[in-house]
């Protein structure tokens, strides 16, 4: 047999490489991931670092700066206006619950064919794409007395006397602003449990039909295992922004009569106190407890989503089975 020899390849100059396709391709990478990273390098993470610092010291925006170490975040948890308005987060916590478990309902239902569901769909998705301000001016009106609500109410038999001040009564207010959070945002909620569950196999349907399940089982067993990830997800991000809330409580009563949460107070405290510091040690505390917070949810969620197969390894051979048998019956049926 010959031997046969490769010709060796001529090595090239870094200015040939750059020319050439290859070097063309890693050009267009390198500017496509350096452009984005330069971007949230300049209007990211460099004012989180500069706000970091300012944490440290007692100072305002204009004037000279003080450094006092970690006093401010010692205020943060002594001073009662601060620490304390994180309690109003559990309302809106509570208002996420609601949120979700209403999106989830609907998108079941909406998911298979319903008489004018697109329709609905887009009527329940349309407060999304409002404006967060606009909205907060809308429940405004909403809530005040003897307007719309009232009007409403009064219709359905009750006394103007008798309702209570929606925005003024510190029993009722709070929920009257997660109200307004669980109108805009349950719609977009919505459409994402959709799409993850119209990604389900409609044979699973089919085969748990054939065996006598139920609705309820169907969705047990079926719905909620294949769109885990996105329920995840969603309840993740509603628990966070809970944590977060500001655009309520800020238009529509400016934080007055007990509705002032974390954000309106680290406002308050930034903008007309001017205590840049204190409020830069606000913001460092709120994102380490939405860190925590975070990583508890993801290991509750690990946790309760374990899959079947995990526990079970017969899980996957049952599922098979089932499939096959309404194959089969399938195959009976058509002979």
């Amino acid at each position: 047999m010959a031997n046969t020899k490769v010709a060796a390849r001529p090595k090239r100059s870094f200015g040939e490489w750059l020319r050439s396709r290859d070097g063309q391709k890693a050009l267009v990478m390198m500017a496509f991931l350096i452009l984005p990273l330069a971007l949230l390098f300049i209007f990211t993470y460099l004012p989180f670092a500069e706000m970091f610092g300012f944490s440290f010291y007692n100072m305002k925006y204009i004037g000279a700066r003080k450094f006092v170490g970690l006093k401010n975040y010692a205020k943060v948890f002594s001073r009662k206006d601060c620490f304390s308005a994180l309690k109003l987060s559990l309302y809106y916590m509570l208002g996420s619950v609601v949120q979700l478990a209403i999106a989830l309902y609907l998108a079941t239902i909406l998911s298979f064919k319903v008489k004018g569901g697109d329709i609905f769909k887009g009527f329940m998705f349309f407060p999304f794409l409002i404006n967060g301000i606009a909205i907060g001016f809308i429940f405004k009106f909403f809530y005040t007395r003897g307007f719309v609500f009232d009007t409403v109410l009064q219709w359905c038999g009750f006394r103007l006397d008798n309702l209570p001040y929606w925005l003024k009564d510190q029993r009722i207010n709070n929920f009257s602003l997660v109200g307004t959070s669980v109108w805009r945002y349950f719609g977009q909620n919505m459409v994402l449990f959709i799409g993850a569950i119209m990604s389900v196999d409609a044979e699973l349907y089919e085969a748990a039909t054939l065996d006598g399940a139920n609705k309820w089982q169907q969705f047990k067993y079926i719905i909620l295992p294949s769109i885990k990830t996105i329920v995840t997800l969603n309840v993740i991000l509603s628990i966070t922004g809970s944590l977060s809330a500001f655009e309520p409580p800020y238009v529509i009563t400016d934080g007055a009569n007990g509705t002032g949460t974390y954000f309106v107070v680290m406002h308050q405290i930034a903008h007309v106190q001017q205590k840049v510091g204190l409020a830069s040690a606000m913001a460092i505390v709120l994102l380490i407890i939405i860190f925590i917070v975070t990583l508890l949810q993801k290991g509750f969620f690990k946790f309760v989503f374990r899959s079947a197969e995990d526990e079970d390894p017969r899980a996957g051979a049952k599922r098979e089975k089932q499939l096959a048998r309404m194959s089969a019956r399938k195959g009976g049926a058509g002979a």
